[in-house]
């Protein structure tokens, strides 16, 4: 018999259906993060550290979150992040205080008005499975974009090209590791002398595979996938059908900041030989996802 599923209360308030948004870096995450910050009792948080290190010492070695104690350290991890203190928004990270319209240190929200918890933290796809087993009432929202993008923005962001050095495949790395995308221990030498470009299109590539994975394991009423491009083009079908998802009221006028995002920029920030590289590692995957 399996025992009843874990109840979290947070300031008084039932954890129930949570809400996380998955994806490979610079999918769109931090876009329905903000819109959803600012959505009728919803409390999104984005990177606090006391989360953040849990899914980093996640994604980089796997079994970690497979031991038994993994689901209450995520779940301790982000009762912690979720917590409404008088300082709380000081420990939140620039995106999540700009996103929130936060100009002092919080918090961001009332607890009388809190209904509804979440999270979007970078790289929390890579947690899932242990999201699932600590809330297995949770909904996820995963995010899509062309690889190519993908690889544009994560050039240029500092926190991305950190996970690239070479010591990031320290001798306990455990293989295949989905955080670097890097299957194999005689890969690793190859790896670190690959590109950024192609160190990018890696981290692209297995999190799309992953992201293919839970489309399979999870019904319709838990997951919802989304495309970067549709948010830009379609945004009012995209935002209705997160809205239905969720069941609660999501603003499109939110869901911006002040840079409109950019569909098809690798055309001209890609170098030729950083396009070929990066169509080259993930050319199976940009076919399946029309991207080709």
């Amino acid at each position: 018999m399996r025992p009843p599923p874990h109840i979290l209360v947070v300031n008084g308030i039932k954890v129930r259906r949570p809400v996380f948004l998955l994806g490979a870096p610079h999918s769109g995450a931090d876009l329905l993060a903000r819109a959803l910050k600012r959505s009728p009792g919803f409390h999104m948080t984005m990177g606090r550290q006391s989360v953040a290190h849990v899914v980093h010492a996640f994604a980089r070695r796997p079994s970690i979150g497979r031991s038994s104690g993994a689901v209450r350290v995520l779940r301790d991890s982000l009762a912690e992040s979720w917590q409404v203190l008088p300082g709380s928004c000081g420990q939140c990270a620039p995106p999540c205080r700009e996103a929130g319209g936060v100009t002092g240190v919080g918090p961001c929200v009332a607890t009388a008005t809190v209904t509804r918890f979440g999270d979007a933290t970078p790289d929390l796809l890579y947690t899932a499975e242990v999201l699932l087993q600590a809330f297995p009432d949770a909904r996820f929202v995963q995010l899509i974009r062309d690889g190519r993008d993908v690889v544009c923005d994560m050039a240029a962001d500092p926190d991305c090209l950190a996970w690239f050095k070479p010591s990031m495949l320290a001798d306990d790395t455990e293989f295949p590791n989905a955080f670097l995308g890097v299957n194999r221990d005689e890969h690793r030498e190859r790896w670190k002398s690959m590109p950024t470009a192609g160190k990018c299109a890696l981290r692209w590539r297995s999190a799309v595979r992953l992201s293919a994975t839970l489309r399979r394991e999870l019904p319709a009423e838990q997951l919802l996938t989304l495309r970067y491009e549709d948010l830009v083009h379609s945004t009012g079908e995209s935002v209705a059908s997160l809205s239905s998802f969720l069941e609660t009221r999501v603003s499109k006028v939110a869901l911006y900041g002040t840079r409109v995002p950019e569909v098809g920029a690798w055309r001209t920030r890609l170098r030729p030989d950083d396009r070929e590289l990066v169509e080259k590692v993930a050319r199976e995957e940009l076919s399946r996802l029309g991207y080709a």
